[in-house]
């Protein structure tokens, strides 16, 4: 049980350097995933319930993803083109310039040091 307490205080502590360099872009973590995954789509967009598969999380918990990320201007929601059904979420280029951004804001952060 020492292990894993151990584990979850490590990632907690982790997240927390990680949200803190996300957060002067208007990011958390799990928003920064949603972004990356649209980021490196092939167009850019993808169906909210693909979105959540592929970052296994509750369909609610990408709903409200988006909703945050749309209000800032990082992605929008449009039509699917033949499936009048479903909703996609595209980033914007304001988007695509964020995760550029954070991800060096990431990769700036010194683990440990």
């Amino acid at each position: 049980m020492a292990a894993v307490t151990s584990i979850t205080r490590a990632h907690q502590i982790l997240l927390r350097q990680v949200d803190a360099a996300l957060q002067p872009l208007g990011l958390t973590f799990a928003r920064y995933e949603a972004l990356v995954l649209l980021h490196f789509s092939r167009e850019g967009a993808l169906p909210l319930g693909r979105m959540g598969a592929r970052l296994q999380v509750h369909p609610a918990s990408v709903t409200n993803a988006v909703d945050r990320l749309e209000a800032v201007g990082y992605v929008e929601r449009v039509a699917h083109p033949t499936d009048g059904r479903t909703t996609l979420a595209r980033i914007t280029t304001t988007g695509r310039d964020v995760v550029e951004q954070a991800t060096t804001a990431l990769g700036a952060i010194r683990f440990g040091a």
